[in-house]
This record gives structure tokens, C-alpha cells and sequence, in this order.
């Protein structure tokens, strides 16, 4: 999203107007902090207010109230959610409305929210599954993407395990482009959140552990995610063939669920079902012990 569109799109400006005052309304001067907050019966700041304490000009501040069309930096917007008192949701909210590309949510304990997910990507078996977050970090699969695949207690990051495990690399077809697909969307993602260390951090673990990686981060190639074609080949059942399809949760935009479905015209689907079963899954256990 470019602070460009603001202009071109008067209902969003309209909605900036009425989300800030409404915002500011909520504020007391006393929550503020202002000197006479304790003594003033006006219910909420003033423009002028929100724009010292969030350390910006006054114009500048009525400006962007109006909706106009300025230059508007995360740093400001951070600094005027501050002195409204916006939860991490309305920050985000703030960030859309104002043209900029909002920042991640930090994740939040909700046990009841998590078990749920994880009933999802059961209820998909015998197809493959995974949830991870907005760096790729795994943070739930199922049965069947641990026998597809090959992840074990080790795999933290889909990323990295797309590169450092062995499992995985030794099953995965047409890996050469595949692996060029994957580091262009990861530079993509990244690019929407340029000063996000988490990001970074995966980044830089590859670049000294992949010579592969780092091969292919220095082309400097960007795509978004989709749906992609994918094949494995898997030491029990044989080639297995997906579509594998990206889906962001609305309740959770840090999260993404990764589905794979058996490609049309194949018996990836068959073949799961022998995978999966109790026979497939010692077969397969035997394969990977010798």
C-alpha cells in the first residue's frame, strides 16, 4: 500500500477524519497528562495538544485529521497513537487509513484461539497442513506435513528448513526453481517491514549457513505468495504433487495457514491415505531409521 492512494481515495480520507477525532475525543487531558487536565471540563484534547505531546506541528497535525494529502512517517503515526491511547489493533488501523503498511500484531496468549487452529489443520489430514507466523516460524502442522516433509523437532523456521534439512531437501522436486520462488517471496514479505529484526534475523542465519541461499538472496528477486505447484518425492508412497495455497487469518494477520491440496489428475490423494495409516506410518519410520 503507497501513501499515494490516500488521495485517490476520499472515503478513506473521510474515515481518517473520524477515527482521529473520535480518538481524540476518549483522551482526557488528565490521561494526557497536561498540567491543568485535573481542572478542565472539556472532554477530550484539543488538536493543538495531540500535536505537542506527539511532538509535530500543529498544522501538520489538523492537516492529517483532515485527511489531506501530506507525507506521513511510522515514526509520527507511533508517536500520535501514543498520545491517543491506541490499542495495537487501532495502531494498525491508524497505520491502513493513512496510506502506510501497517505493522505486524504481536501475537497474544489465547490458548482456546490456538487449540482451535490446530483442530483445523487436523480436520485436513490426510493432506498436509502447517500454521506459521509473518517469519515463516512453524508454530503448528500436522500429522501429514510431518510425514511429507520430513519436519521433526528440530524445524523451527519453514524457511530454514527449506534449505538445512536434509529430510526436505532430499524429497523435494524441481528444487532449483522451487528455491528461487520461496527467497523471492521472503524478500517480498520483508520489504513491507524493512526494520523488522525478525525478518533479519532469519535472514542473516541463512546467509552464513547456505551458500544456496545467499546465492540466490543476492539476485535481489521479489514475488508475492500464492498458490504454488509443488512435488516431493517420499521413500514410502512415491511422488506426491500439491497446490499449496496461502490463507491469512483476519483474527490473526500475524499468522498464515499453508494447505496443501493433492493436485487434480494425480493419486497424491491415495496415496496419503496409505501414508497416513498405521501401515505407512512404520513403513515410513523404518525408511527413515535405515
Amino acid at each position: 500500500m503507497r501513501q499515494a492512494e490516500r488521495s485517490e481515495r476520499p472515503g478513506r480520507r473521510q474515515e481518517l477524519r473520524e477515527f482521529l477525532m473520535n480518538r481524540r475525543a476518549r483522551v482526557s487531558p488528565a490521561e494526557a497528562g497536561l498540567p491543568d487536565g485535573g481542572r478542565r471540563r472539556t472532554p477530550g484534547l484539543r488538536r493543538e495538544e495531540v500535536a505537542v505531546l506527539a511532538g509535530v506541528g500543529a498544522s501538520w497535525y489538523q492537516w492529517l485529521e483532515q485527511g489531506r494529502d501530506i507525507s506521513v512517517s511510522p515514526q509520527v503515526l507511533d508517536a500520535v497513537a501514543r498520545v491517543l491511547r491506541l490499542n495495537p489493533a487501532e495502531r494498525r488501523h491508524l497505520y491502513v487509513l493513512a496510506g502506510l503498511n501497517p505493522p505486524l500484531l504481536a501475537p497474544e496468549a489465547d490458548d482456546s484461539f490456538c487449540e482451535g487452529l490446530q483442530r483445523l489443520i487436523d480436520a485436513w489430514m490426510p493432506f498436509p497442513a502447517h500454521i506459521m507466523d509473518a517469519y515463516w516460524n512453524i508454530v503448528a502442522h500436522n500429522e501429514s506435513a510431518r510425514l511429507t516433509f520430513g519436519y521433526d523437532e528440530q524445524d523451527s523456521n519453514c524457511l530454514i528448513s527449506f534449505f538445512l534439512n536434509p529430510v526436505y531437501r532430499g524429497r523435494c522436486e524441481r528444487r532449483e526453481e522451487l528455491a528461487a520462488s520461496v527467497v523471492a517471496q521472503y524478500r517480498a514479505a520483508l520489504a513491507e517491514h524493512p526494520d523488522d529484526e525478525g525478518y533479519r534475523a532469519v535472514v542473516d542465519e541463512l546467509l552464513t549457513a547456505s551458500e544456496e541461499f545467499a546465492a540466490l538472496w543476492a539476485r535481489g528477486d521479489a514475488m508475492p505468495s500464492g498458490q504454488m505447484h509443488k512435488s516431493y518425492e517420499h521413500p514410502t508412497v512415491g511422488t506426491l504433487s500439491f497446490e499449496s495455497s496461502q490463507m491469512r487469518l483476519q483474527a490473526r494477520p500475524d499468522l498464515i495457514i499453508v494447505m496443501h491440496n493433492p493436485l487434480p489428475g494425480t493419486d497424491t490423494a491415495a496415496k496419503l491415505e496409505r501414508l497416513t495409516s498405521p501401515r505407512g506410518r512404520r513403513e515410513t519410520l523404518r525408511t527413515v531409521a535405515s
